[in-house]
Parts: C-alpha cells; structure tokens; sequence
C-alpha cells in the first residue's frame, strides 16, 4: 500500500519544490534558488504558512514589488544559464497582475520561472471576494487568466490532488530546452488550505539535467552540404549559445573553418571580444564589422536565436539574395524561420557534430582576412566614440568607455531598454560567457536594478554592474533597498539625460516634434530637478553624483572598494548617439502628415521599405 502524508497542497508545493535537483560541475543542488513572496490577500494564509515550514530548506526573500522580483528570479535563471531558476508568489489581485509583465519578459526570452499567484476561492461561496475582478459573462474566468497568453504552462489548482500532475508538468516545462518558459500555476486560496493524503513518493528527490537533442541525419547532411559550397559563411550567435553553454564548440568549429562570428543582444559574450573571428554585434545595433559580412553573407548559421527584427535589419540586413540560413535551435518554431534549413538540436550537440562534419574544410581565406580587417577599422572607431571627454554632457559611449576602462572585461554588466542597449550591444568589450546580461527580447524598462539582484544571488563572487537610465529608475528602483537588506553589492551607473532620450531620438528620426519625451518638452508647470543621488541614498545606497568623466572614474575605483550597493549618478547629452555601425530598423512612418518633416522622413521610409529582400 502506497505510503502517504497529510498535507495542505500550499505544503505539498513548497515541500515538492524544495526537493527537486539538479547537477552542476558535478555538484548536486536544489534546483530552486528560492521563493520570492510578497504576502496578501489570497497567499499569506496558505502559502506564507507552507513557506515558513520550509524556510531552512527553500529560502524566501522579500521584495518591494511583484515586477521586481519577478524580474530578479528571472535573471537569475539567465545568469545560471537555464540550470537554476526560482519561484514567485504575490496576492490575488494587483500583486498578481504586476508579475504579468514580468512573465512576457521570461516568455520573449525563453527563461524559466514558477509564479504561484493566489486565487478566488474555488468553491465560490464568499464571491466577490477583496481583489476579485468580476467577469459578468464568464464565472470561471479572474485577473490570473492573463497569464495564458504569456505561460508556456498555465494551470488553475482547484483541488489539492491536482497540484500532483501540474508539478510533474510545470517541471517538464521549467526543464525542457525546447519549451522552456514561465509556468504559472494558479492557487485558489481555499484549496492552498486544503488538506490531501498526498503520496510519499511524490516528494522523493529528483534530479532535473538538461536535454541535449542531437541532430537529425538529414538535417545534418544538408546543412554540412549548405556550410560547404559557401564562400561567404557567417556565424550568429544567439542566446542559446549561451543556454546551452556552449561556447567552447563555437570556437572550435569557427576557428577550424575560418567562420567570421557576429552576435544578437542575447548571445553577445558567446565568444570574447578579443576573438579575433567575433565580430561583435548584429543588426540594428550592430558594428560595422558584423553587419557588412552580414550584407554579404551567402549561407547564415543561426544558432540559438529567434532572428528578430533588431537582429536582422527588419530582415534588410542580408542583400545576398541567393543566402541559405541554417537554423540551429533546439526549437523547431526557430530553426525553421524565414525557409531556413532546420537543424533542430541542442546548440553544444549540434555544433560539435557540424564541427566533426566540417573537418578539414575551410571558408575562403580572402573573406576570413577581410573579416578580421574588418574588425580591426571598427574597433578603431568604437575607440574614438568612447574616448574620455571634458563635456559637460557626454555621450552614453563616452560614459560606457568609463565603466569598461575602469571596471574591466571581468565584471557582469546588466541593462535594459531605452538607449543603453544600442551602445553597449556595439560597444561593450564583454569576457567571459554570460558576462553581458541584456534583457532586449522584451525591451523593460525596470528590469534593470531588479535584474542586477537577481544576477548578483547567482553570482555572489563577482562584481555586477548595472548601467540605467533616469527614466528606467523612476519606474523602479525600490530594489536598491532589497540589495542593501540582502548584502548583495550592486554597482549601479545612472544616466541622466532628463527623460527618455532614446524615444525623442527616434521621434526626431521619423520626422516627429520632441514632444513629452524629454521632461522640458512634456507638459509641466515646474521642470523636475531630480535628485537621484538623494534618492538612492535614502534607500540605504552609497550614492554620488559625479560631474565629469574623470569624476566617474574616480567614483568607480572607490565603487570597487564599497561593501553595499553604490549608485553613481552623471548627466548625459539626450541627442548623441553613436553613428558607426547599426543598421536600418522598419518603424512606419505615417503616408501623409501636416508637417514637412514626416513627409520627408515618410519618403526615405519607403525608399528603404523598396530596397528590402525580404
């Protein structure tokens, strides 16, 4: 006879989930970093009691908003490459719905994270309950519906006995390469105080290791056939490369056959920038060295991206209109894109099996040399463009040039959204892989200081630099004071360029008045003048606002030496970004408009559109 325990299902999840495993250099290791819970209506009777049962072996941490830590869980799955991740949990309502974005963002990304929100009651007898949102025509349906469309599993736990199936697959999810995501399991908060005779061997331990899917025979030949009649090959690294850690085959295949290297936002470190075969970065925020073989190219090895249109031009970037794509994913949704020849396999597996394939077969040394020539002219300008300057407002490369002469190849730098990411995608000298963490998929503004939290639990020995903008810290910023509270040093650089500059640039750019972007050019009655540094103090951070570029690099020597969080704070010039490398990015520009300037801007647009091989 099966053996049982009476548990409530909110103690069966937190006991199932503390006991799933996974290995690591030999090590194994809970699987879950934690659980990070912000208690309200609908989670702290249930859940808060069955986490506080459990605290010694699944530690929860405490946040300031559910976005926030949601975003921390989710970097530090990325910063783990996949291996490891967390678990979030929020009341039924508001709390619940502030995760939501954050569940776009590991869905965009492909990242995994458990969100447990509470639930109504299940059994529906003290309807409406405080936070429900009524649904006049549907009476199963509340706020935590909104999650489907951004889970890759989604489940509504309306009896403790069910709570056995949806773990086993919320795991097979969490785990899965291919299908990998954000799982939500909905908690009705009546059933988390239901008890059940759940199954002892329902909590044995189990250990959870990645799948590494070899290639397809066929898919093999043809791609070996497609790699070996080209003349121009061209290598994008996307991020999962990295998932998969797979860095080391990349190496060995592109320096065996002389393929030029040229990486996404989410696969920028795969090689180190010193390689002599990485190019850097792709695309609309690629260098010049990157985005002109890619014009070029006649057969593209995509590994481990989604080849979305910052990575592609709009899909104007590859002119070769004989090109072959080759898409080496683990997910056939991406290896299949744009009539590319799948290659569905694990990035490690896959390339090591085309590298055996391609033994003794080289790419034309004419378009290797030229490659590196390439890169060689676009390092000397990225050089100029970062130099140190006596501005009064420099420009975001000059501040990057900063950060990178005085803190290294050898921190993690983490950003998001806004202008940041196009400077430092072409810009930043990254080392070791995953040492530049972007979150670009979704573009969230907020991510950034949360992101950095969650990067520094993954990686408490290193240094982790968080480059923001002012309008991403006005959005959030309350973790600031999570990473005081948890002894988890950030060193975080705050751009002030008095609003949102990247936007009012591409408002100019399509031909648009500055109009309520920047905060001079947006309704106001007083024009904010904002103390960041103040701010970020009163939040328990060294704070300093510097002056200058040399000011900066001075305050990020002492940064070094700090033992709590710093945020050093420099105004930027808005209209200044880097005009080397990059390319052309489709944002339709409106066909008739009363000002002469989108007309013009209308016409270009359709002159570029025209010119596009699709």
């Amino acid at each position: 006879m099966t053996k049982t325990v009476r548990l409530t299902m909110a103690q069966a999840v937190t006991r199932f989930l503390s006991r799933q495993m996974t290995e690591i250099d030999g090590k194994k290791v809970q699987i879950f970093g934690g659980v990070w819970a912000i208690f309200g209506h609908g989670n702290v009777a249930g859940i808060g009691e069955a986490l506080y049962q459990v605290r010694d072996d699944l530690p929860t941490f405490r946040a300031h908003n559910e976005q926030a830590m949601a975003h921390a869980a989710i970097a530090y799955a990325k910063a783990n490459f996949r291996r490891r991740f967390m678990a979030a949990t929020s009341s039924i309502g508001p709390g619940a719905l502030n995760m939501v974005t954050a569940a776009a963002l590991a869905h965009v990304n492909r990242l995994p994270v458990l969100f447990l929100p509470g639930d109504v009651f299940a059994n529906r007898l003290p309807d409406p309950v405080l936070q429900q949102a009524e649904d006049f025509s549907d009476g199963t349906a509340t706020v935590n519906d909104c999650f489907r469309a951004v889970s890759r599993y989604f489940d509504r736990i309306t009896r403790p006995e069910q709570i056995i199936p949806a773990l086993n697959r919320a795991m097979q999810v969490l785990t899965d390469p291919a299908e990998c995501g954000p799982v939500t399991l909905s908690l009705c908060q009546d059933v988390q105080a239901e008890a059940y005779d759940y199954p002892e061997n329902f909590f044995a331990e189990r250990v959870w290791t990645p799948r590494r899917v070899r290639p397809d025979r066929q898919e093999l030949a043809a791609a070996v056939a497609a790699l070996k009649g080209a003349k121009k090959p061209l290598v994008i690294a996307g991020g999962g490369v990295l998932y998969s850690q797979a860095s080391g085959e990349l190496a060995k295949l592109v320096q065996g056959a002389g393929i030029p290297v040229c990486e996404t936002q989410g696969g920028k470190s795969s090689l180190p920038d010193d390689h002599p075969l990485n190019m850097a970065a792709v695309g609309v925020t690629g260098t010049s060295a990157a985005n002109r073989l890619a014009e070029e190219a006649d057969v593209v090895l995509a590994v481990g991206t989604r080849l979305q249109d910052f990575t592609t031009g709009s899909w104007a970037l590859f002119k070769n209109s004989g090109r072959t794509i080759i898409g080496l994913n683990s997910q056939p949704f991406d290896a299949g894109k744009h009539w590319a020849l799948p290659l569905v396999a694990d990035a490690t597996e896959g390339l090591a099996e085309l590298g055996a394939a391609l033994k003794g077969w080289k790419a034309p040394a004419a378009w290797t040399d030229n490659a590196i020539k390439g890169k060689t002219n676009w390092q000397a300008d990225a050089a100029k463009v970062t130099a140190s300057t006596n501005a009064a407002y420099p420009s975001d490369a000059q501040v990057i040039g900063a950060v990178q002469r005085t803190m290294g190849s050898g921190v993690t730098l983490l950003h998001a959204a806004g202008g940041l990411p196009g400077e430092l995608h072409k810009l930043w000298q990254a080392g070791a892989p995953g040492s530049y963490h972007a979150e670009y998929g979704f573009s969230t503004m907020g991510y950034e200081i949360a992101g950095g939290l969650g990067v520094k639990m993954a990686k408490p020995d290193e240094e982790v630099v968080v480059m923001i903008g002012d309008g991403s810290y006005l959005m959030l910023n309350s973790e600031i004071a999570t990473s005081v509270m948890l002894g988890l040093k950030l060193v975080i650089v705050l751009l002030d360029n008095r609003g949102y500059g990247c936007i009012n640039r591409l408002q100019m750019a399509t031909g648009g008045a500055n109009f309520n972007n920047l905060l001079k050019d947006s309704r106001h009655e007083i024009l904010p003048d904002i103390d960041f540094a103040a701010h970020a103090a009163s939040l328990g951070a060294i704070a300093e606002k510097v002056s200058s570029i040399a000011g900066l690099e001075t305050a990020l020597e002492q940064a070094k030496k700090n033992a709590r969080t710093t945020v050093l704070v420099i105004d930027t010039d808005p209209l200044v970004s880097t005009d080397a490398g990059g390319y052309w990015w489709d944002v339709a520009v409106p066909e008739v408009s009363s000002r002469p300037q989108v007309n013009a801007a209308r016409k270009k647009y359709e002159e570029a559109v025209g010119s596009r091989q699709g």
